[in-house]
This record gives structure tokens, sequence and C-alpha cells, in this order.
């Protein structure tokens, strides 16, 4: 059945820092905190799972993406670096370091290899947006907005979308070629709860995990509320695509410690911009 979500992990597999879900080529799930903090978790679509890499130096993981050679990066947020481990290896290097960073937390991939992090400072309630382009040199985007978190590039890598948790808004922002951002519009503003990660579809369609309230939000690219997909448990912290047709939604949920799933119409663009 469509949108009815179901357990993928047994509880408690997962530590409460559980966050970044990302599918590879071959449908594995990658998450962060499998077990302890600061290893990368590695589960199969039956829900069997190992602890697949640890991160070095103290590092503790958020955001993972793959890009479309099937090279993972990870956020690092205590050390301010993004990771990357190349196919087929476990070989991990910093791709990209900026000691200037709060923390970088979430991160979006356009097709061509640039990557967008958003970076929160909890403490004083606002965030920064950078860019890493594909040789790891880092742009910051945008100062101080509310405590970004959520990113996620559109279909067709010509809108970036980045939301606030505390402030629960969702910004649009036109990207063009040259990865330049312009014409900042609110998308949408939620009147409770807080927000984290959030993906989109291969319809344009926003994936919004809902923290506090357990569900997740299908947004249309127009800013409307198509549906609430409610979850197990409250604390929802991410979202990505994967299974063999991409309709397979995982979502990571820190309260239960595990990943839940549930099938979706329209494939994820996470899965989608690897076959196009």
């Amino acid at each position: 059945m469509r949108y009815v979500c179901e357990k993928l992990t047994t509880n408690g597999v997962f530590t409460g820092g559980i966050e970044g879900p990302a599918c590879d080529h071959e449908g594995y799930v990658y998450a962060v905190n499998y077990g302890k903090q600061g290893t990368i978790g590695k589960v199969s679509p039956d829900g069997s799972g190992e602890i697949w890499l640890e991160l070095p130096n103290g590092s503790v993981g958020n955001g993972i993406r793959f890009n479309r050679a099937g090279d993972m990066f990870i956020a690092d947020y205590v050390n301010h670096n993004i990771y990357q481990v190349p196919a087929g290896s476990k070989k991990i290097s910093i791709f990209a370091h900026e000691p200037q960073m709060n923390q970088p937390n979430d991160i979006a991939i356009t097709r061509d290899g640039y990557l967008f992090a958003s970076d929160p400072n909890w403490d004083e309630g606002n965030g920064d947006l950078w860019m890493i382009d594909p040789t790891g040199k880092i742009t910051k985007m945008e100062s101080n907005m509310g405590t970004t978190n959520g990113v996620e590039v559109s279909p067709h890598d010509d809108i970036l979308y980045v939301n606030e948790s505390l402030q629960r808004k969702i910004w649009a922002y036109d990207l063009n070629a040259a990865k330049e951002i312009s014409n900042k519009r609110l998308l949408i503003e939620f009147e409770d709860y807080s927000l984290d990660g959030m993906r989109c579809d291969m319809d344009g369609n926003l994936y919004v995990t809902r923290f506090g309230k357990g569900t997740i939000a299908k947004i249309s690219p127009e800013g409307i509320v198509l549906l609430e997909i409610p979850l197990h448990g409250t604390d929802c912290t991410n979202i990505c695509f994967g299974g063999p047709d991409g309709r397979r939604a995982y979502v990571t949920v820190s309260d239960q410690g595990n990943i839940q799933s549930f099938l979706v119409n329209t494939p994820g663009r996470c899965w989608g911009i690897w076959r196009d």
C-alpha cells in the first residue's frame, strides 16, 4: 500500500543520533550512528544491517549523499568536514573543510556534483548556507538565515530548497547553471513542530520530515501540503528514496533509533538522477 509506514529495522539498532539516510545504486540504505556514535551503518532492503564504516578523529556524521558515480559524501558536524568515500571502497578522506562553519548538517547534490550544505547554529537560532564545488572549494552562499537544516535541489537542478527548523519555514531559490542563487521566496511556513531533512521526488514534490510530529509532509512545488504520512514515533530526522523503481522512501527516526519505510507514487530525485 502507498504511504503506509512500516519499520525496516528494529528499535534501537541506531542511536538517537540517527540521520542522513541515502541509498546506493544497489539499493542498500546508509545512515549515521549505527550501534554507536561516529559510525555509518549499512542496511539491506530486508532490514539486516552492520557497521559499514567508522569515521576518524572523533567525527560524527549527519547528512549523506551519493553522486552519480557512486561516491559517498558525509557531513561531519564535529570537525567541520565533508568526507568522501569513493565508489567501491571504504577509503575515507576529507573532501572539504571549513573551520568557519557552525556545523555542516544536511547536504544536497546536483547532477554535476556540486554540494550544498546547511549550517545551523542551534544556540543562536540562526544559520548559513554553503556550496562545495566538485574540487572541494567552499563558498558561503548566504549568512544569517534561520536555523538552516534540510536542503534539496529540484529534479531539473533549477531550484534550491532550504528549510529553517526553528522558524518552520521552507525557502526556494532559483538556481542557474553557474550555481548562483536568486529570487528567494517563501515556499511554505508551518505553525507548529519543527523541520528536519527533506527530499524531492521526480515530479518536484518535497517530502519534509516534521520533527516532533512524527509525520512526513508531501508538499507540491507550489507550496501546498498534499498529504502527511504518519510514522512510528515522533522525531523523524531525514528521508531518502530507493528500491528497484525509486518509489520506496526510507526515514530515520531518532526516538525509535530505527529506519522506517513506505511506498510512494513517484520515484525520488536522489534515485532518478542516476537514470536520466
